[in-house]
């Protein structure tokens, strides 16, 4: 009662009784990676400024990250993605015009003898105030005569195509016809993208890389809960960091393994000190092999002008590999959307790919196959057998062998995760509150409720919440510290069915002589 009530008859509301709790999403893909912003179409959404988590859901949303161009992994994991039918992803782009760059010392070029007068420079996304979504740049292309002794003025003498990589000589400028110049030029270079820069840090307030995803909560209302970062986490640096913030956020890291990488050296990569494979996390998840695709992405190098001056991209059009786990991860998104987080993504056909860029042997049937023998050192692979299409093939976390408990099952943590965040995410309503039976209760109540509704769906076997007054001492709760026991099981994965096969003589006493009345045919005389 308020201090200056001093007479009268007050009503006060306190809720009481069970609260809904909201589910946390597990589907939401976390990619950080670098992109050819400067590339997107005139129609696309206004590009994100780099290092700025930017939520994605769609094909015309993955636009303003630009085409597929080789050398750049977030279009190309977009594309993978999306063949999987998956959501929600929230992109990082680490890449910066101004900071990922080459530069070209001056080069001996000439304009045609006759014809529209340009020189092909031979490299897209040149740096200057023409390069679309790149802010404020300077010009780096210097168009000079031969000799070095004129220094020609852009927009007076010439124009730039700064994304395609064109010199247009103008029109009545000082460029002459065929006239043999010097030219010299800086291009945006995703070569140039560092694990440092992936990584990325937190200083002075402003989050960069993959530290970005930290933000997410805050702007979004949701961390992502499958990280990747593919082209950059087959190095340990990355991973290791990949894995680190997944401990953070409650999810999971996508680890890839480098092209080419046998299985013998899978394998033995997970007790080599410095390799990406080399954990024990369960938030760890290890991709192998990496997988070819038909990569139809534009080669940054190969443009060329048809007849009617018109710029046609070189396209790359042929089978190239790429990291796992950017197909891993669509297909646990997907399968999540479409049947529940505590289904395994393993079985589940992939889209998108045409194998995996090294010989395997794969059988459900032989414990010495390839896909057996990664299996059993905790790597997820691929499974091609006949008639079932390319599959995600693991159910474990990088924690198995070394762990053997039912949490090393991928959908097992996965699923642990999704009821922790949420049964915190529906205690912020009663935190705070006075510690009274009625705030017992309406806790237990809320709890219980939300794993009775798991249990339903098929996300628990069982579940309860209870409040145990041995954990909950006087001197606890004078401290405003309340403790609650949650025992509940998530389905695990049937990976292995096995069946006991008997020889029953005993059923050779069912062999006898048949008589003719058994096998005249009905109706006969």
């Amino acid at each position: 009662m308020p201090a200056n009530f001093l007479h009268g008859i007050e009503v006060t509301e306190v809720t009481t009784g069970p609260v809904p709790v909201t589910v946390v999403n597990s589907a939401v893909i976390g990619l950080v990676g670098s992109a050819p912003q400067w590339a997107a179409a005139s129609g696309a959404p206004v590009p994100p400024n780099p290092d700025t988590p930017t939520l994605s859901g769609s094909t015309l949303a993955d636009s303003q990250f630009g085409p597929l161009v080789r050398g750049y992994t977030i279009p190309r994991a977009l594309n993978a993605i999306r063949a999987q039918g998956s959501g929600q992803v929230i992109v990082v782009n680490v890449f910066n015009p101004a900071v990922h760059q080459t530069v070209v010392a001056a080069t001996a070029f000439s304009m045609p003898a006759s014809g529209t007068q340009v020189v092909n420079l031979k490299q897209m996304g040149l740096i200057g105030p023409g390069l679309p979504n790149s802010g404020t740049l300077a010009s780096t292309v210097v168009v000079q005569n031969s000799g070095k002794t004129t220094t020609y003025i852009e927009n007076t003498d010439y124009t730039v195509d700064y994304v395609n990589g064109f010199v247009y000589a103008k029109t009545g400028g000082a460029i002459t016809l065929g006239e043999a110049l010097s030219i010299a030029y800086t291009y945006a270079d995703p070569s140039k993208v560092m694990d440092a820069d992936i990584v990325g840090a937190v200083t002075g307030g402003v989050y960069t890389g993959m530290q970005a995803f930290l933000t997410t909560f805050q702007s979004m209302g949701f961390f992502p809960k499958l990280l990747i970062a593919p082209g950059y986490s087959q190095d340990e640096t990355t991973a290791s960091a990949l894995t680190t913030l997944a401990t953070t956020i409650r999810a999971m890291a996508f680890i890839d393994s480098p092209p080419a990488t046998s299985v013998a050296s899978a394998i033995s990569n997970r007790g080599t000190a410095g390799n990406s494979f080399d954990t024990s996390s369960y938030r760890a998840i290890l991709c192998f092999p990496q997988e070819m695709w038909f990569d139809p992405s534009i080669v940054p190098t190969g443009n060329t002008l048809n007849n009617q001056g018109i710029v046609i991209n070189q396209l790359y059009n042929a089978n190239a590999d790429a990291p796992y786990s950017q197909w891993v991860a669509g297909v646990t998104a997907a399968q999540d959307i479409a049947n529940g987080y505590w289904f395994s993504p393993s079985n589940v056909q992939v889209q998108g790919i045409v194998g995996p860029d090294i010989p395997m042997y794969s059988s459900a049937f032989d414990p010495s196959s390839d896909t057996n023998n990664l299996n059993a050192a905790g790597i997820l692979t691929v499974f091609n057998g006949f008639g079932t299409g390319l599959r995600v093939w693991g159910n474990t976390s990088a924690a198995y062998p070394s762990f053997t408990d039912p949490a090393t099952f991928i959908p097992i943590r996965r699923t642990m995760d999704v009821v922790e965040q949420s049964v915190q995410l529906a205690m912020m309503q009663f935190l705070d509150q006075p510690i009274t039976n009625g705030l017992i209760n309406s806790i237990l109540a809320t709890v219980n409720g939300f794993l009775r509704t798991l249990v339903q769906r098929g996300a628990l076997i069982g579940g309860v919440c209870t409040y145990n007054p041995a954990e909950n001492t006087a001197v606890q709760l004078a401290a405003g510290q309340l403790t609650f026991d949650i025992s509940l099981m998530p389905p695990p994965p049937a990976q292995t069915i096995n069946f006991n096969v008997y020889v029953n003589i005993a059923l050779l006493n069912t062999l006898g002589p048949v008589s003719a009345a058994q096998t005249q045919p009905t109706g006969a005389q």
